[in-house]
C-alpha cells in the first residue's frame, strides 16, 4: 500500500511540472491564427492571373520553349525549369473559382486566357521541334504519353494544394510546388512535338495526360473553395457533374493503362527472376536489360545479354523460348541482343 502511494505521489508531481511548463509557454496566439482571404481579395488575386496580359504570354511562351528544348534534349532539370516559370496554374485556378462561385464574366475570361495560352505553347513546340528536326523519341517524351491514374490522382492532389494556396497568403510560396508535381506546360510541348514528327500516339497520350492534368486541377479546386464556404454547392453542381462525368470518362484509359503498367512491371521482374536464376543460357552469360512489349496476345521479350563469344547459339535461343512460355504460360516471341564479352589478362613480372 505504502509502495501505491509513493506511485500516485510521483505521477502528480510530474503532472504539475507538465502543467507549468505549459503554462509558462502557453499565451494567446490568435494572431497567429490561419484563415481564408476574403471574398473581394481573392476575386482580385484570380482576376488579375487570368487576363491573357502581354507577361503572361512571354512568360507561357518561354516556358513552352524550355520545356520543348528540355523534353527534346531529354533534360529533366530543364523541364523542371519549365514548369516553375509556367503560369498557367493561374487561370486554371481561376476557372475553379468562378465555377464554385458562378461568376460566368471570370469563368469566360479565364477559359480563353487559358484556351490561348494553350495553343500558343502547342504552337511554339511545334515550330521548334520542326527547326531542330530531331526524329527520336527520348524517355523524357514518352513519359509524358502514357498517364495512368496516378497521373489523376497527382492532379487532384495539386489542385487542392493549389486552391488552398492561392486563399491562404501565407503559404503562398508552395504554388511553385504545385507547378512542379502537376506539370502543365511539358504535356503541351509533347502535344506539339507529336504534331511536328505526326506521331498519332506521341500526340493523343499527351493530350490525354492534358486533360487528365485539367480535369484533375478543376475538381478539386472547386471542392477545396466550397470546403473554404466560396460560393455554393448549388451554385457550382453543374460544374461538379460535369467535371465528374469527364473524370469518369478519361478513368476508363487511364485504369487500363494503370493495369497494363502493373502487368508489365509485375512480368518484367518475374522474367529477370528466370533468366538470372533458372534459364540455362550457359557459362558467362549476364542479363543487362530487360524489354517488354504486350499485343495481339503474345509477348514479346528481348534480352540483352553479355556472353563470351559462340556461347548462344540457335539452339539455346529455342530451348530459351519453350523454357519462357512454359513458365509464363503464354505464347513468347523471343529476341536475345548479345554483347560479346572476351577477357584479357596478363600476369606479374617476376
Amino acid at each position: 500500500m505504502t509502495q501505491r502511494r509513493r506511485v500516485l505521489k510521483r505521477v502528480a508531481r510530474v503532472r504539475r511540472r507538465l502543467r507549468r511548463v505549459w503554462q509558462s509557454n502557453s499565451g494567446n496566439w490568435q494572431w497567429l491564427a490561419s484563415k481564408p482571404a476574403s471574398v473581394a481579395s481573392l476575386n482580385r488575386l484570380l482576376w488579375r492571373e487570368s487576363v491573357p496580359s502581354l507577361s503572361f504570354f512571354v512568360m507561357l511562351t518561354l516556358s513552352g520553349v524550355i520545356s520543348t528544348l528540355g523534353l527534346l534534349a531529354g533534360s529533366t532539370a530543364t523541364v523542371i525549369g519549365a514548369m516553375i516559370i509556367a503560369p498557367l496554374m493561374g487561370p486554371i485556378i481561376g476557372i475553379a473559382y468562378a465555377i464554385a462561385l458562378s461568376n460566368r464574366r471570370l469563368m469566360k475570361r479565364a477559359g480563353l486566357t487559358l484556351l490561348w495560352g494553350t495553343l500558343a505553347t502547342v504552337l511554339s513546340a511545334t515550330l521548334i521541334a520542326q527547326l531542330i528536326g530531331l526524329q527520336t523519341l527520348n524517355d523524357e517524351i514518352l513519359l509524358r504519353t502514357e498517364p495512368t491514374l496516378i497521373d489523376l490522382m497527382v492532379a487532384v492532389a495539386a489542385g487542392a494544394a493549389g486552391a488552398f494556396a492561392k486563399s491562404r497568403k501565407h503559404i503562398a510560396d508552395a504554388f511553385p510546388g504545385v507547378a512542379i508535381a502537376v506539370a502543365l506546360v511539358p504535356p503541351l510541348s509533347t502535344i506539339g512535338i507529336g504534331l511536328a514528327l505526326l506521331n498519332q500516339p506521341v500526340f493523343w497520350g499527351a493530350t490525354l495526360l492534358f486533360i487528365t492534368n485539367l480535369t484533375g486541377i478543376i475538381f478539386s479546386g472547386i471542392m477545396v473553395f466550397l470546403w473554404q464556404r466560396y460560393g455554393s454547392l448549388e451554385r457550382a453542381q453543374s460544374g461538379i457533374l460535369l467535371s465528374i462525368l469527364i473524370l469518369l470518362v478519361i478513368g476508363i484509359p487511364l485504369g487500363l493503362s494503370l493495369n497494363n503498367l502493373l502487368v508489365q512491371s509485375n512480368t518484367r521482374e518475374q522474367v529477370s527472376y528466370l533468366v538470372r536464376n533458372e534459364l540455362p543460357l550457359g557459362v558467362g552469360v549476364q542479363l543487362q536489360g530487360v524489354d517488354l512489349r504486350q499485343g495481339n496476345g503474345m509477348l514479346a521479350i528481348t534480352l540483352e545479354l553479355a556472353a563470351p563469344p559462340n556461347t548462344i547459339t540457335p539452339g539455346v535461343v529455342r530451348q530459351s523460348q519453350r523454357f519462357l512460355e512454359d513458365r509464363l504460360n503464354q505464347p513468347i516471341d523471343l529476341t536475345l541482343r548479345v554483347v560479346p564479352v572476351e577477357e584479357f589478362s596478363v600476369p606479374a613480372s617476376p
